[in-house]
């Protein structure tokens, strides 16, 4: 039965190859890609379940018992961030079928966006360091074929800062895993756990654990994020859709893994110098968010403040803290995709980025400008919506913690958030409009399907958060724990 644990991952894989091969056939290549979405979707919300039930699930590739050999690994928090990334990734899909055009559809966009998935996937279900940096590789080699789909000077101008930065902190990566593995002697995590508790943690695995924490930090954007913005606000909407929302979240699901089951034993130099660079990120980020006028970066920016603060749960490290981080990186994977779709929908409409230059969209354009305004209101943690329940979490923890500094940074970053998406939401679509009978572009329902239920997904999320808490708190469980999961992996 652990056998389905390889299917997020080997589904979109060898779907991805297959549809190589079918390059004229476009609506095939949409359905089989929506199709396949929905599958890995259902098997990640029937797996979620069956951890509840019977724990933790393990695959061992080959029958090679852990330590020695490659495993899949399938707690809560893992299968949480599979099940949404699954869903995002349909939804996105069903934008890109009307959005996107034929000529990218023929350069093998379907292909590409299903290697990306299985490499996310791959991400976030493996047991073996090693196999981490492959999966990440799987993940950001689709990611460089999409950032550059189209071929326009933008594109090609921040993809070679994307690619330049991704393959230095790739080759850090393998840098950090040499140095572990010649410290310690194993690459499986749970082995990893295991034999630095026995060590304690030496001056030297701490440094290491250092250079990790520079190496996920690049990729998910925290402090190291000068690369971001501009990546995110060049590719076609869909594209950057799937990038707001799932690429910085593998690396922050990353450093949640390495920081509470491996790293955790000296949490007065890393978790303290997580909290820095976290904080440092937060205002940045909220900096950024004000000082743009184009809509594309003024998006982009809040990723990077989304992740200081989901961030900022794991410097503080309480329970509720973590709990908090969870609740927020789920809502923030779904909400970040629907306000990049709004954005380059409204980019679309108006064939400007720059708000100054937009204005009464909603008179055009009721509904397009009440789904970015409850948007904006999620983003920002009004209740009842989902961003709510994992800012008050993460607030707790923090006061529980006495990390009153990141606290202060964390409510003010959120004002930042409204404030900027405030500016928007006044500039764009309040005023006078600026566009006649005549020049109305017709808003296709298509567009809007895929944005409609991401808003409403974002609104089941707050006011069904009680239904979703037992798996939270689950997750939460294993990662401040970290012997629930060494036990599930090597046995007792």
């Amino acid at each position: 039965m652990n056998n389905i644990l390889v299917m997020p991952m080997v589904i979109p894989l060898i779907t991805g190859i297959i549809l190589i091969f079918l390059r004229s056939f476009i609506n095939l290549q949409r359905w089989i890609s929506l199709g396949v979405m929905l599958a890995v979707a259902g098997l990640s919300a029937f797996m979620l379940k069956m951890i509840q039930t019977t724990g933790i699930i393990r695959l061992d590739f080959g029958n090679w018992q852990p330590p020695f050999g490659i495993l899949f690994v399938g707690d809560s928090f893992a299968m949480l961030l599979v099940l949404t990334a699954s869903v995002v990734t349909a939804i996105c899909l069903i934008y890109a079928f009307v959005s996107i055009g034929q000529a990218r559809e023929k350069m093998f966009f379907y292909p590409f966006v299903l290697f990306m998935v299985a490499g996310v996937n791959g991400s976030f279900l493996t047991g073996d360091l090693f196999n981490l940096y492959v999966c990440f590789e799987v993940m950001l080699l689709a990611s460089y074929v999409l950032i550059t789909l189209g071929g326009t000077k933008p594109q090609f101008r921040e993809s070679i800062k994307y690619v330049v930065i991704n393959v230095v902190s790739s080759w850090l990566f393998l840098v950090a895993i040499g140095y572990l593995y010649g410290t310690v002697g194993t690459l499986n995590m749970a082995h990893l756990s295991a034999r630095i508790a026995e060590a304690g943690q030496p001056p030297l695995i701490t440094v290491i654990s250092i250079l990790f924490l520079l190496v996920f930090g690049l990729k998910a954007g925290l402090l190291l994020y000068f690369w971001l913005p501009g990546s995110y606000s060049v590719p076609p909407t869909a594209v950057a859709a799937l990038f707001g929302a799932l690429l910085t979240k593998v690396g922050i699901y990353a450093l949640f893994r390495m920081f509470t089951l491996l790293f955790y034993h000296e949490p007065q130099v890393t978790h303290t110098l997580i909290g820095v660079m976290a904080g440092i990120t937060l205002i940045g980020g909220s900096l950024g968010a004000v000082a743009y006028k184009d809509i594309r970066q003024i998006v982009s920016y809040n990723v990077v403040i989304a992740v200081g603060f989901i961030l900022v749960g794991l410097a503080v490290a309480t329970p509720t803290a973590i709990e908090g981080s969870i609740y927020y990186l789920v809502h923030d994977m779904i909400v970040k995709a629907v306000l990049f779709l709004i954005a380059g929908t409204m980019v679309a409409l108006t064939g400007t980025a720059k708000i100054d230059r937009m204005s009464g969209l909603i008179r055009n354009y009721p509904l397009l400008g009440w789904l970015f305004f409850i948007v904006m209101l999620a983003l920002a943690g009004i209740p009842p919506l989902s961003g709510f329940i994992g800012k008050i979490l993460v607030g707790q923890g923090a006061v529980e913690g006495g990390n009153y500094v990141l606290l202060a940074l964390g409510l003010i970053s959120s004002i930042f958030v409204l404030y900027s998406l405030m500016r928007i939401f006044k500039n764009c679509f309040w005023g006078e409009t600026i566009i006649s009978e005549e020049e109305q572009v017709s808003l296709k329902k298509s567009l809007l399907v895929p944005c409609v239920i991401l808003t409403a997904v974002s609104i089941g999320l707050g006011l069904g958060a009680e239904g979703l808490a037992v798996y939270v708190k689950d997750a939460a469980n294993t990662l401040m724990n970290p012997s629930v999961y060494v036990e599930a992996v090597l046995g007792e």
